[in-house]
C-alpha cells in the first residue's frame, strides 16, 4: 500500500494537505499512533504517524511542531495524519513544518476514527477482509458478539486462540502489566513485560485503539509465534484493538465521574452529604480508609499525567479507585489504604515508559474515611511539591509521611515564599558584599547546628568564647531575635533552611 492510496481513499474522507509525487509513492509499512511531543522512539520506517495534535497549543506551536516533524523525518515516517478534532483544524504550523522536512501532511476529520484507517491499512497488507482472513468464520462470528457485549479482554484472548489449542498469549500494557494471558499461561514479571516491544523475544505486536495514551497502550505478545499461522496475531490484534476502544468509552465515563469528585474536594463549601454521593459515584465506600495521590508531568506533557497514573494505580490492582482531574489539570486518585503500599514500586516503571517525561507524584496518608479526603488531598499536593523541589530532575513519587522533620517538610513550600523568608529573617546576614556579614552567618549555622554551645563552637570555628558571645549579639542585632529563645533558634534555623537548595542540609566547617 502506498501513501497516496490511503490518502485518496474515498472511504476515509481525509484532506490532504501537502505532499509530493515521489513522496506519495512510498510504500506503508505500518501505523504508529501518538500523542508524545517527541515520538521518534516508537515510529519505525515506513509508517503513517496518527496523532491528535493533544500536545500542540498555539503558544509555542511554531516550535513544537518543529521538533515534533523533525523527529518524524528522522525515524523515516511515510505520513502524518492530523486529527483536526481537538483544534478545529491541522495548524499552519505544523503543515508548514511539514513542507520543510518533506513529510506528506493530510488532516483526519472529526468524525473520522483512528481505528477505521488502522483497519484500512492492515487490512491492505493482508490482502483483503474476506479472501485472506486466518481466523475460522465461526471464531470471528464469536468475537465480534464478545467485543459487542464489552466482554472482558482476557475471555475475549482465550476465544480467540481456544481453536489452536494450549497456545500461550499475553495482552500487556507499555509498562508491562498484564491485561490478560490465555489459561496456563506462566506470570510474566512487569519489568521483564515492558521490555518485549522491539525485542527478539516472540512476537508483540501492538494493539491501538486510537486513543490510548502512551503509558496505557496494549499490545499482542507470543512467546512462541511459530504456534500460530502468521497472519492470525494481526487479526486478533485488531480485534483486541476494538475490544480496548470500547474499555475506553467506559473509563472516559469513569474519569468524567472522578473529575465531578475533585471539583468537591477542592471546592471550600463542599456539603458532607455531596462528597458522599460523588465518591459512591465513583465506587469508593463511606467509612473505609483511603489515601489521596496526585501526578504532574510538567507542562509540555500534562495530557500524560492522568494516563500515567491510571497505570501506577492499575498495577496495585485496588478493589476500588477513583482516578481523574483535578479543577487546575492536575492528576489525581482516591485509592484503597491496603493498595497505597505498592505505588511507590510501580512509580518507576511507569515512569519509565516514558523515560524524557519526568513524572512526580505526591501521596497523602491515611484518609480514614471519605470525609477527610479533602484534607488529604491538600497534603498529598504538598508532597508532590516537595518531589518537585528535592528531585527536579528525576521522577519521584514522595509520601507526605517521610516529611518528618523540619528539612523535609520546608521542601513543599514554594521557592518564591522560602527565598522571602530566608531574606526577611536572616536580613543584613545575608548581605553578601560584607566579609563581616558572612562571618556572622557562619557562625549561626555553626552555633545552631551544635545546639547553642558556646564552647563547642568556639572549638569548630577556633575562636576565643569570647569572639563567639560577640558574634551571637551582633547575630541578635541584626536579625531582632533572641538565640536563647527556642522559638527564635527555630525561626532562625528555618531561615537557614531556607536558604539552602531544598532537602539539602545545612553544611558547616571550620573556617572563620
Amino acid at each position: 500500500m502506498h501513501v497516496e492510496h490511503l490518502l485518496h481513499d474515498a472511504s476515509l474522507g481525509l484532506r490532504p494537505l501537502w505532499a509530493e509525487d515521489a513522496l506519495l509513492r512510498r510504500e506503508i509499512t505500518g501505523v504508529t499512533v501518538t500523542d508524545l511531543e517527541d515520538p521518534a522512539r516508537f515510529v519505525r520506517p515506513g509508517e503513517v504517524v496518527l496523532s491528535g495534535l493533544v500536545w500542540w497549543s498555539a503558544d509555542g506551536g511554531r516550535d513544537k511542531a518543529e521538533r515534533f516533524v523533525a523527529a518524524l523525518k528522522d525515524a523515516g515516517a511515510a505520513a502524518l495524519l492530523a486529527g483536526e478534532e481537538t483544534h478545529g483544524s491541522v495548524p499552519e504550523d505544523l503543515v508548514e513544518a511539514c513542507v520543510r522536512h518533506g513529510v506528506p501532511v493530510a488532516g483526519v476529520p472529526a468524525q473520522v476514527m483512528f481505528r477505521a484507517i488502522t483497519d484500512t491499512v492492515y487490512l491492505w497488507q493482508w490482502g483483503g477482509l474476506s479472501r485472506h482472513h486466518v481466523l475460522p468464520e465461526h471464531v470471528r462470528g464469536r468475537l465480534d458478539r464478545l467485543v459487542t457485549q464489552d466482554a472482558d479482554p482476557a475471555l475475549v484472548l482465550t476465544t480467540a486462540f481456544a481453536h489452536l489449542g494450549g497456545i500461550t498469549a499475553y495482552l500487556l500494557t507499555s509498562t508491562g502489566r498484564t491485561v490478560a494471558a490465555t489459561p496456563d499461561a506462566p506470570p510474566l514479571a512487569a519489568r521483564a513485560a515492558a521490555a518485549l516491544p522491539g525485542s527478539d523475544t516472540g512476537v508483540t505486536l501492538p494493539v491501538d485503539d486510537g486513543a490510548a495514551g502512551s503509558h496505557e497502550r496494549w499490545w499482542l505478545h507470543l512467546p512462541e509465534p511459530a504456534a500460530a499461522p502468521p497472519r492470525l496475531p494481526h487479526e486478533i490484534a485488531a480485534v483486541l484493538g476494538r475490544c480496548q476502544e470500547a474499555l475506553a468509552s467506559r473509563r472516559a465515563a469513569e474519569r468524567r465521574t472522578a473529575d465531578a469528585l475533585g471539583r468537591l474536594l477542592t471546592a471550600a463549601d463542599a456539603e458532607p452529604a455531596a462528597l458522599e454521593s460523588a465518591a459512591r459515584a465513583c465506587g469508593l465506600a463511606f467509612g473505609e480508609p483511603y489515601r489521596v495521590v496526585v501526578a504532574g508531568t510538567g507542562a509540555r506533557h500534562e495530557h500524560l499525567a492522568q494516563g500515567a497514573l491510571a497505570e501506577v494505580v492499575a498495577h496495585t490492582a485496588p478493589a476500588s479507585a477513583a482516578v481523574g482531574r483535578l479543577p487546575d489539570g492536575t492528576a489525581f486518585a482516591v485509592v484503597p489504604e491496603a493498595a497505597a503500599g505498592a505505588l511507590a514500586a510501580c512509580w518507576p516503571l511507569v515512569a519509565a515508559c516514558e523515560p524524557e517525561v519526568l513524572l512526580h507524584g505526591g501521596l497523602a496518608s491515611r484518609a480514614a474515611d471519605v470525609s477527610r479526603l479533602p484534607g488529604a488531598l491538600g497534603e498529598a499536593r504538598y508532597a508532590l511539591a516537595s518531589a518537585r523541589a528535592t528531585r527536579p530532575d528525576t521522577s519521584s513519587l514522595t509520601d507526605a509521611t517521610t516529611l518528618t522533620a523540619l528539612d523535609t517538610l520546608l521542601t513543599g513550600i514554594p521557592a518564591e515564599v522560602r527565598t522571602a523568608y530566608s531574606r526577611t529573617v536572616l536580613g543584613a546576614l545575608l548581605d553578601t558584599g560584607k566579609k563581616s556579614a558572612a562571618s556572622l552567618l557562619h557562625t549561626l549555622e555553626v552555633f545552631l547546628v551544635h545546639d547553642g554551645s558556646w564552647a563547642r563552637t568556639a572549638e569548630v570555628l577556633r575562636l576565643h568564647v569570647n569572639t563567639v558571645h560577640y558574634r551571637v549579639q551582633r547575630i541578635e542585632h541584626f536579625t531582632g531575635r533572641d538565640l536563647s529563645s527556642l522559638r527564635d533558634r527555630l525561626d532562625l534555623w528555618a531561615a537557614l533552611l531556607c536558604r539552602a537548595d531544598p532537602g539539602a542540609p545545612v553544611t558547616v566547617s571550620a573556617r572563620h
